[in-house]
């Protein structure tokens, strides 16, 4: 099968450090060129990848400078991507929703002649400033496009927080390249991690709570988003004054062989996040280590863990903190196998090729490659709007490798 796949413009693909959506992305690639598809990453140049990667400039928007608020160069990687769709001819084109400017793939794959699907990596609002977390009224005006657009969801509680009446066409849950967390050998220590980007809603200052009433060892890894007040403020008020006390320590962001190693020689890591996370990549990332979850049962959690076997879902800071002193009941050798039978890149890649056959089979393209028309109907959904789309030859072709 051909397949295009379109990453968001602004992390690195895979992530250096943290990045949930363009983890997933690398590891859905790397297992789809080696299941023997034709992948193509449209990407910024500073990608990593198996497959043909296509860039329209060399490095990724956070990487360069560029803040979240700054949509324009977002909007040009991927309207040259449509552009570069359209001239090419693939079986499949996967996109990718995580952040604000990620929406504008409403308009621009809408009427796309190759056939398509968006996963919904994040949650409404997208219209929103992360520097402020103010939120407007926009996503609505994109619902104009929504039943053009066939969308997969990461979780069952991802797709039943939407908002709004979405053209879901499935589930599929995120997957690892199970290869790359080999559990440590050297002797477990007695502390506990929490790890992930220092939000509020990430609960990192609820971690350090269980911790202290625990009376264990909490060891910090993440990244503070310079980009945000709101990141930069809870870790230097909340968090920050709390480090070197009482057994608190924070190491600062971790690369992929730091974060196997803090997982790996954890009793157990504590995930008190209070949102609606609509996956967390991170619970089965410290589960292919054997290092078991103990998380607040929201969001997809339920999902995740299976309760007494590869972890434990509580509601309080308290029940974490019953839970801690359970955690050694685990079995570390079953919470590895279990994420290599339900979260490996293997199974997610499996899943995603059965929704691409759905897709191709329901949207049947009426047009060649080559053709701007918007005649055709995804989905056999009608509408009254019509769009005129002018062919565009760039000055600048696109950089490939490959």
């Amino acid at each position: 099968m051909r397949i295009a796949q379109i990453a968001p413009p602004w992390i690195p693909v895979p992530p250096k450090h943290y990045g949930g959506s363009e983890n997933v992305i690398y590891h859905l690639v790397e297992e789809q060129v080696a299941q023997g598809h034709d992948v193509t990453l449209i990407a910024p140049g500073d990608a990593k990848t198996s497959a043909k990667l296509v860039s329209f400039y060399p490095q990724s928007l956070l990487e360069s400078g560029v803040p979240w608020t700054m949509h324009l160069k977002a909007f040009y990687h991927l309207q040259k991507a449509v552009d570069y769709i359209k001239e090419q001819r693939f079986d499949i084109v996967h996109t990718h929703l995580s952040s604000s400017s990620d929406m504008y793939l409403f308009p621009l794959t809408a009427h796309l002649g190759t056939p398509h699907v968006t996963t919904l990596h994040s949650i409404f609002p997208f219209d929103r400033d992360a520097r402020s977390n103010r939120t407007g009224d926009a996503d609505s005006f994109y619902m104009e496009w929504a039943p053009f657009l066939p969308m997969v969801a990461i979780s069952e509680s991802a797709r039943q927080n939407v908002p709004y009446p979405l053209n879901f066409v499935g589930v599929v849950h995120h997957g690892l390249y199970i290869q790359d967390f080999k559990p440590v050998k050297r002797r477990m220590g007695e502390h506990f991690a929490w790890l992930g980007r220092f939000m509020p809603e990430k609960g990192a200052h609820l971690a350090i709570e269980a911790a202290k009433q625990a009376q264990v060892p909490l060891v910090l890894a993440g990244v503070i988003d310079r980009h945000s007040k709101i990141s930069m403020d809870y870790f230097e008020q909340i968090i920050k004054p709390q480090i070197g006390k009482d057994q608190i320590t924070y190491i600062g962001p971790v690369n992929m062989r730091q974060k196997n190693n803090l997982f790996g020689r954890s009793r157990g890591f504590l995930n008190p996040i209070e949102w609606e996370e609509p996956f967390g990549m991170v619970m089965i990332e410290s589960m292919a280590m054997g290092c078991p979850v103990i998380s607040f049962a929201r969001g997809a959690a339920s999902e995740i863990i299976a309760q007494g076997e590869t972890g434990f879902l509580v509601d309080t800071v308290d029940e974490m903190v019953s839970a801690i002193a359970k955690i050694d009941k685990i079995d570390r050798d079953a919470v590895r196998k279990y994420v290599e039978q339900n979260f490996s890149s293997r199974v997610m890649a499996k899943n995603y090729i059965e929704i691409y056959e759905k897709i191709i089979q329901i949207q049947k393209p009426k047009v060649s490659a080559s053709d701007t028309s918007t005649s055709i109907r995804l989905m056999e959904v009608s509408t009254s709007q019509s769009i005129l789309k002018v062919p565009i030859k760039s000055s600048v072709p696109p950089k490939t490798t490959g």
